[in-house]
């Protein structure tokens, strides 16, 4: 029972970029951080001064209103028609020469009425307003000294003109109240996003500790100390060491299947070559027959050993897959070259997929379907459905069938029932072993339709 090789695309294989670094993990992570943190922290610094500003100003606003409303409740016209006070202002700084608090009362066409403070200074009127109600601002019309002004226009009774009252404070106080509140928060907030940086710095570095033990334990691994990472890690961390353990399972499965296939290979090999090594020793006379059917079953055991070698060292990937109908018509094709006497039909769903390579699936349908046609009457029918999570092909053919307590036989290495056919008897083994490999199977029947042998192949669906 011979394969059929048919040609599969050749595959493009690309070799592996070099690994390159993306930087460090753990800088990224703070560097994230940091930013983070600075912008927040601006944010809260920027809004905190400015609420705190404005509530230091507007205190410091109220005082002068105050003493503003207090100067205007207090005044009188006198007989003269000026303005006088009942009762001074009770701050003393009012009658201290440049003390830094001033009032003043001034209207159009009159003198100016000030405090004993201002002593030869003036306070602008400003005729381009009117200030019915309180009027604040800011004023440099003293040089160096900034002040802070509060004024309003008041007709006091008896008196046809409109007066206007001042008061007058010196800014340095106010502006030292908020240059030191500005310090506080620049130092505060600057130790604070200094501790925040720490604790994302220690946060960072214990947090990605697990993935340092996990290089720990590969490179005890690498050493031979372990098998397995077997240390204690994090909930986040376990499914990354269980597909890690996973994957040096399969690859150690893989080692051992290879040496034992090696291992196979050896024993396999050594009795025909022990063979034709003695008849060439001896100077038999049968020495060509005896190397040719020792060379052929070299070869049969090479076939077998090289498929089973095949089909393991791709059964890993993971985006193996491969579409039945297409492998079945190219199959079809190929055996009617070789058989154009018989008739293929085949049936089932033409969007099934299989996970199988390619190249595999072909070899095992090519198997079964020349057997089909070799040992047949000349039809052969295949039929492709789904069953479960496999996919199962039933090939059929209108032969003499093989009777039950020999169809187990037919899976041994060599084994042949006819033969009158040319073969190597390793077809329904090599198909056995391929499809196992894919966690899949195959097994014998009775065909009822066709009266011949029926194979059940059953591979697993691709998802």
């Amino acid at each position: 029972m011979d394969a059929v090789t048919v040609s599969a695309p050749p595959a493009t294989e690309s070799a592996a970029p070099p690994r390159r670094a993306t930087g460090s993990l753990s800088r990224r992570m703070i560097l994230i951080a940091t930013l983070w943190i600075s912008v927040l922290l601006a944010g809260g610094a920027f809004a905190l001064d400015r609420v705190l500003t404005g509530a230091i100003t507007r205190n410091f606003d109220d005082q002068l209103e105050y003493v503003l409303k207090t100067l205007i409740l207090s005044a009188q016209i006198g007989p003269d028609g000026e303005v006088i006070f009942n009762r001074e202002p009770a701050d003393q700084r009012f009658l201290e020469p440049y003390s830094g608090l001033y009032w003043q009362v001034s209207a159009k066409g009159r003198e100016d009425f000030p405090s004993r403070s201002l002593w030869d200074r003036r306070l602008a009127y400003g005729q381009d307003h009117n200030d019915r109600e309180v009027h604040l601002y800011d004023s440099r019309q003293f040089g160096e000294e900034k002040l802070r002004i509060v004024e309003r226009d008041v007709k006091l009774p008896g008196s046809p003109v409109r007066w206007r009252f001042k008061i007058a404070g010196n800014r340095d106080t106010l502006d030292a109240q908020i240059s030191a509140l500005r310090q506080i928060l620049a130092i505060s907030f600057a130790l604070l996003a200094l501790g925040l940086i720490i604790m994302a710095g220690l946060q960072t570095f214990y947090g990605l500790r697990p993935l340092r033990k996990v290089r720990e334990e590969i490179a005890r691994m690498r050493s031979g100390a372990a098998r397995q990472i077997e240390a204690p890690m994090p909930v986040e961390v376990m499914p990354l060491v269980d597909e890690l353990n996973a994957l040096i399972a399969h690859n150690e499965r893989q080692a051992e299947e290879a040496r034992r296939h090696a291992g196979n290979l050896a024993h396999a090999l050594k009795t025909p070559l022990t063979v034709i090594m003695n008849a060439a020793t001896a100077h038999a006379d049968d020495l060509a027959p005896t190397v040719i059917r020792e060379a052929t079953t070299m070869r049969r055991q090479v076939d077998h050993h090289l498929a089973r070698a095949r089909a393991v060292g791709r059964r890993g990937h993971a985006h193996s897959r491969a579409a039945v109908w297409p492998s079945l018509e190219s199959v079809e094709r190929a055996v009617g070259r070789l058989y154009p006497h018989v008739r293929f039909d085949a049936d089932g769903p033409k969007d099934l997929q299989v996970h199988v390579e390619r190249q595999d699936l072909d070899e095992m349908l090519g198997n079964l379907i020349e057997n089909a046609a070799k040992y047949g009457g000349g039809s052969v029918f295949v039929t492709v459905k789904p069953v479960g999570t496999f996919v199962e092909f039933l090939v059929e053919d209108d032969g003499p069938g093989i009777a039950e307590a020999d169809r187990q036989r037919l899976f041994d290495r060599g084994a042949r029932l006819d033969t009158g056919k040319p073969g190597t008897g390793l077809g329904l083994a090599i198909v056995r072993d391929v499809a196992e490999i894919y966690e899949g199977g195959v097994e014998l029947d009775e065909s009822e339709d066709l009266g011949g042998l029926l194979v059940r192949l059953k591979l697993p669906v691709a998802g």
